[in-house]
């Protein structure tokens, strides 16, 4: 629980009352919760949704309904769910609105679902919606180690682009390099811009995928294709950058931001076309979330910080009862 905004240090765990669902609602008993850098934004009051204390972190869980409320049909005890929140994840149970679970389908596990959700929403989003993303463009991943970084690699691939990651060590990169990354550019060692266009053979990216913002999004704009798109993700560097307006005139390329959450909500039969494009591949083996780590439900302050300090690969996750 997060009872007074700050770092991951503050958060306590405790027995609090169980939750009862109401007319319209259902119990959830929560198998696993995805950790994601809003989490980490949102108990030090920084990101755009605000949640007054106290309340429980974890915007993406999964598990099994367990009770129903009243005047609910179309669902039953016994299914294999997963959503997306605002909060509430870090818990054993929960209770909520039935018509925000998305079905698990039986191949895939809770913490695969958990971990799946919202960042392969957010990159399939900005890749197709977003930037159009064309087969034979070639698609730089800023942060390309990271849960939507990752994603983003994975599904450029499929989607038939040229994938380079941008990590910050060779040992991420290989990861990146398993999951469909035709190159690698370590930028603790080697400038952004420069390699960008010595890979390109000066043309610069098509399309730039950057959660990372901050000087790294300085460099970016620089290194784009006439015509480019850069796609706004994030700013996990902690600085949200300023674009000289004659940047985009001379590149004759287009800044676009990306807020899945907001889609999802104005746009919910285009996200829903997406979720069953994401389904098809996950059914067929195609995507795969990179799982580095579980924690336990106590150690959720520690996979916070981890999320904090970059020392993620992929996804990581909470699972309450372990």
């Amino acid at each position: 629980m997060c009872k007074e905004f700050g770092p991951p240090e503050k958060l306590v765990v405790e027995e609090i009352e169980a939750p009862v669902p109401g007319p319209g609602q259902v119990k959830l008993g929560i198998r696993a919760a995805s950790v994601n850098f809003p989490d980490a934004l949102i108990i030090q009051d920084k990101y755009q949704f605000k949640a007054p204390p106290p309340f429980i972190p974890g915007a993406e869980f999964s598990g099994e309904v367990t009770e129903l409320g009243e005047g609910v049909e179309g669902i039953k005890v016994g299914d294999r769910v997963v959503t997306v929140s605002a909060f509430g994840g870090f818990a054993e149970e929960t209770v909520i609105e039935p018509e925000r679970l998305i079905p698990i389908p039986d191949s895939v596990s809770y913490e695969v679902a958990a971990a799946s959700t919202m960042v392969y929403g957010t990159s399939y989003y900005a890749l197709k919606q977003r930037a159009a993303l064309q087969s034979g463009e070639t698609l730089l991943v800023l942060g390309a180690s990271g849960g939507v970084g990752l994603a983003a690699v994975e599904l450029g691939r499929l989607m038939g682009a040229r994938v380079i990651a941008a990590a910050s060590n060779d040992d991420k990169l290989e990861l990146c390099r398993q999951y469909g990354a035709d190159e690698g550019i370590n930028y603790s060692t080697e400038n952004l811009k420069e390699r960008t266009k010595e890979l390109t053979d000066g043309a610069g990216a098509n399309v730039i995928y950057d959660p990372v913002g901050g000087d790294f999004f300085d460099q970016a704009i620089r290194c784009i294709a006439w015509e480019g798109r850069l796609l706004v993700i994030g700013f996990a560097s902690g600085r949200i950058p300023e674009l000289p307006a004659n940047l985009a005139l001379l590149k004759g390329c287009q800044v676009v931001g990306v807020f899945w959450g907001a889609f999802t909500m104005r746009e919910p039969d285009v996200n829903i076309q997406n979720m069953i494009d994401l389904g098809s591949w996950f059914e067929e083996g195609k995507l795969k979330p990179h799982i580095s780590r579980t924690y336990g439900l106590d150690e959720a302050p520690e996979a916070l910080r981890d999320m904090l300090d970059r020392k993620v690969k992929g996804k990581i996750v909470v699972t309450p009862g372990s």
